[in-house]
């Protein structure tokens, strides 16, 4: 994809104006980082990060039934939330891949809002609009609304200057207004530490921004790139579709069971992965972290002494460890466990590294 044709956010001049440097992801140009990507992170870890992922999708289902229309098709259990809550869910294909993840907000019985990937929402949607019963309307919203998250220890301190809600649950959200401008603040994140997303409208994202950046910034934080966002989701093994997560790579293989309601009577995919999960994965989700020093990235073949026994999904050089970790699918048959020794081929020399259960840092989401 040409740099033509790449879409912006709603803030892109703000990006410019603070000195980021951009890429394209997902079909659109973003933000990788300001004044350093370790930096960034390190903000998370330690104060305060501000991101603009208004880049992913944003999609509305609505009419008599909606939360059931969706419970019947995406594969985690909306019974177990109520309105005010999120839940995080999969769109899978008849075979069992992933499609997408995605956050369902349960707005009510009637309505669904959903957040999927940003190169997805357009097959998500349609998907959607595919199976809707009579009366029940799937609309893409993908710029209606900006996304900001909020991410990091002092995250509650830069809200609550604002006058925004912060005392919500894991997973909770509330509908909020900012100078009269609506905002919708999910207790949600892909960093591993306390913090919140934010929905503004997308008419009223860069006065929002720019008021949370200005507390940010108070509270010794920074904005944040996808580099540094990259990194965070990557130590606390978060998978990343197109990486952890693919048509051809299902929930049971990328450890994100937990978000399949096994006992719902069904949803998209759900034939195909009971059978695999009476089977077992033929392959599973690890962590890698380098023993060696080197640098670990995306479809490395993971060695046992002669034997291939996986690949590498994502790799990157942890900020907090001071080393290089991956995430990897390792074949089941092969047996290997957390605290085992395996090599990872990077160009021809063989590096050695660890396998550990992700996170490779503890969570702080509470």
């Amino acid at each position: 994809m040409t740099d033509e044709k790449l879409l912006q956010g709603p803030i892109h001049n703000v990006h410019v104006e603070l000195g980021a440097t951009f890429a394209p992801f997902g079909g659109w140009e973003m933000p990788v980082q300001y004044a350093g990507t370790v930096g960034e992170h390190t903000a998370v870890r330690t104060t305060v990060g501000l991101f603009d992922v208004s880049h992913l999708g944003k999609a509305t289902v609505k009419g008599p039934g909606a939360a059931a229309f969706v419970n019947s098709a995406l594969s985690n259990d909306l019974g177990r939330i109520r309105p005010g809550k999120a839940q995080y869910t999969l769109c899978c294909t008849p075979e069992g891949g992933v499609i997408d993840d995605l956050i369902a907000y349960y707005v009510s019985d009637d309505e669904i809002f959903l957040v999927p990937n940003a190169a997805n929402t357009a097959t998500v949607v349609a998907e959607l609009q595919k199976a809707a019963p009579e009366g029940i309307t799937v609309t893409d919203e993908h710029r209606g609304y900006a996304v900001f998250a909020v991410q990091g220890p002092k995250s509650a301190e830069v809200l609550a200057a604002l006058g925004l809600p912060t005392e919500m649950e894991y997973m909770a959200y509330a509908d909020a207004e900012w100078e009269g401008r609506p905002v919708r603040v999910c207790r949600t994140g892909y960093t591993g530490e306390h913090g919140y997303e934010l929905l503004p409208r997308w008419e009223d994202s860069e006065a929002v921004f720019r008021a949370l950046l200005e507390q940010v910034k108070a509270a010794d934080g920074q904005p944040a790139g996808l580099g540094a966002r990259d990194t965070l989701r990557t130590e606390m093994g978060y998978p990343l579709h197109g990486h952890e997560l693919s048509v051809d790579i299902s929930p049971l293989e990328a450890r994100t069971g937990w978000a399949v309601g096994w006992k719902k009577a069904d949803f998209w995919g759900k034939a195909a992965l009971d059978k695999e999960k009476a089977e077992g994965p033929k392959r599973i989700l690890l962590g890698l972290k380098a023993i060696d020093r080197g640098v670990l990235r995306q479809g490395q073949t993971v060695l046992r002494g002669e034997d291939t026994v996986g690949e590498t999904t994502s790799g990157t050089f942890s900020p907090s460890l001071k080393v290089g970790i991956a995430l990897a699918l390792l074949d089941t048959a092969a047996g290997i466990q957390p605290g085992d020794e395996v090599e990872v081929d990077v160009r021809g020399r063989r590096l050695k590294c660890e396998v550990i259960r992700p996170p490779f840092v503890e969570a702080r989401t509470a």
